[in-house]
């Protein structure tokens, strides 16, 4: 059964629309996932299977944002100029959903992260321990195959190029998250700003906003030069937000964001303000940055995370990292000028940007 999407009117301020349009994706696509975890085929494998999957389903329906299938959304409305969406791309855009959650469950193992979406991530779900981690990755590696099996069969013309698409970012997403994880074991003095600004590329940007705003738009027929024109938006709207989840990393309320707040320092991560903070910093500030971030996490304590803050804010990788942020997002909006309006589609994205560039979750 197809679904219109409401239309738009221009914003002001925050859009109590655009809140709308987030809460019908979300609908829509939950009822869909929701319907993923049904496998019958696997029913009788075994009860620990079972209720292995029963705890990844929990995970996975979470309250969470569902930005990956509004933008899948977005960009099949701007290729067709219709607000009309086949039933099919809400079942498209549960698998890649789905497939996003695979990576957050790989991503918790891999930062060994103690918070996801305000709760348990799922390796601490399944077991304690080293045993929790190596089930999860399994899980995880399921929710992969189910992910390609769901988009493939979505029914959706051309839906093959288009996870062969997909899949393609997927692999730069992977090493991103490398590059990510091995720049977190180099000094703070080797690490470049660019550096840092790659990883919120692979792994967020391209990944998390362009993609799925290509894949919308090509099961929508496509322009080739729409689909570059989309590329351009996710790839600043995804830079922003990336660079402001960098902040929330070191300075957020654990409280509204869902996830530790001290996660980053916890693990060591090199990211934009950090290394902001570094370049501007004086040779004995710099050294006490090296220090703190090389500590073995059992010293990394509330007095060192309050210093750490202290110094990054102090030698302006915060401020430094703000503007990084408000000149992403301005440039995200600048390029959607440049795009089809159906149905007040690029309203809506508009909004939406503005409002991913000051979340506090």
């Amino acid at each position: 059964m197809a679904l219109t999407l409401p239309d738009a009117q221009p914003p002001t301020g925050l859009l109590p629309l655009e809140q709308a349009w987030l809460q019908l994706v979300q609908t829509e696509v939950e009822t869909s996932l929701a319907e993923l975890f049904e496998l019958p085929d696997e029913a009788g494998l075994d009860v620990r299977w079972t209720q292995a999957l029963t705890q990844a389903r929990a995970y996975t329906l979470r309250p969470a944002k569902r930005l990956r299938p509004a933008l899948v959304m977005a960009g099949h409305c701007l290729a067709r100029g219709s607000a009309v969406v086949p039933s099919g791309l809400w079942r498209f855009a549960a698998g890649l959903e789905l497939l996003h959650t695979f990576l957050l469950i790989h991503d918790d193992v891999a930062d060994q992260a103690e918070l996801r979406r305000g709760a348990a991530p799922l390796h601490r779900m399944l077991a304690p321990g080293r045993a929790g981690e190596d089930l999860a990755v399994v899980v995880g590696d399921h929710l992969f195959a189910r992910a390609l099996e769901v988009m493939l069969g979505s029914g959706l013309t051309c839906v093959a190029g288009v996870v062969q698409y997909y899949l393609g970012v997927c692999r730069h997403t992977a090493a991103g998250q490398y590059l990510d994880l091995d720049l977190g074991r180099a000094p703070l003095a080797e690490v470049t700003l660019f550096q840092t600004l790659r990883v919120a590329h692979l792994k967020t940007a391209r990944y998390g906003f362009c993609a799925p705003l290509v894949c919308g738009a090509m099961l929508g027929g496509a322009s080739s030069g729409l689909v570059e024109e989309l590329e351009r938006v996710g790839r600043h709207v995804g830079l922003a937000y990336q660079l402001r989840d960098d902040l929330l990393g070191l300075f957020g309320d654990s409280n509204v964001a869902g996830k530790a707040a001290d996660g980053d320092f916890l693990q060591g991560k090199r990211t934009f303000p950090v290394l902001a903070a570094f370049a501007r910093a004086t040779e004995a500030e710099r050294t006490e940055l090296e220090a703190l971030w090389a500590l073995p996490v059992e010293q990394k304590d509330a007095a060192a995370l309050a210093r750490a803050r202290a110094l990054v804010e102090s030698c302006g990788g915060r401020a430094a990292c703000e503007r990084m942020v408000v000149r992403a997002s301005r440039a995200a909006r600048r390029s959607l000028q440049s795009l089809p309006n159906p149905n007040g589609v690029r309203e809506l994205l508009d909004a939406l940007i503005a409002r991913l560039a000051h979340r506090a979750a």
